[in-house]
């Protein structure tokens, strides 16, 4: 039988009485220790260093995160290079959370890989899917992302979408649920690091 952390991360129903369990309570509470110091930092530096520490990787110097920041768990969030991250953004990361190089990601974005199952008898239990937003993509403020959602490169959120289904590579969506309101908006062939 696979661990824990590779059913979460698998999207296999987990049930929270699950003996391994014990496991995630112990990241969360390392977690929930950790994140005064990141939200009380005064330097984009410090923010850098202390969500480093959370996250277990250190996060590239291009990158500017604003506090305050919020993951209950944050050992499966992935941030690449010159990525930008607005306030009071809320990352619930324990299906994976992985944003690629060139991101922005507007203030109070909710990146949400964590579900429940519908069937009562099965409710307290974790169903966890990855999102995964790719290079150059804009979150704008307030959006909501829920699991199991790819943003594609150079792809617009408008600010306050719910977004519930993949979003394809340069268009624009925005409502709720997130609709297409552009398609090919930006596609140049030059267009470099």
């Amino acid at each position: 039988m696979k661990g824990i952390f590779e059913r979460l991360k698998g999207g296999k129903t987990v049930p929270l009485d699950d003996p391994e369990f014990l496991k995630v309570n112990e990241v969360v509470n390392r977690t929930l220790s950790l994140s005064p110091a990141l939200n009380a930092a005064t330097s984009t530096a410090e923010i850098r260093q202390r969500l480093s520490e959370i996250i277990g990787t250190s996060l590239d110097e291009s990158t500017t995160i604003f506090a305050p920041f919020y993951t209950n768990f944050g050992r499966f969030i992935k941030i690449g290079k010159q990525v930008f991250i607005n306030h009071a953004c809320s990352f619930l990361d324990m299906g994976g959370i992985t944003i690629e190089d060139q991101v922005m990601i507007g203030p109070k974005v909710n990146l949400i890989t964590e579900n429940h199952p519908l069937d009562p008898a099965d409710r307290r239990s974790m169903l966890c899917k990855p999102i995964l937003i790719k290079r150059n993509a804009w979150i704008g403020a307030g959006v909501t992302i829920l699991p199991g959602v790819t943003i594609g490169e150079n792809a617009v959120v408008a600010a306050g979408a719910v977004v519930s289904k993949d979003v394809p590579a340069n268009t624009v969506v925005g409502g709720i649920p997130a609709k297409v309101i552009k398609n090919n908006f930006f596609i140049r062939n030059d267009y470099i690091n």
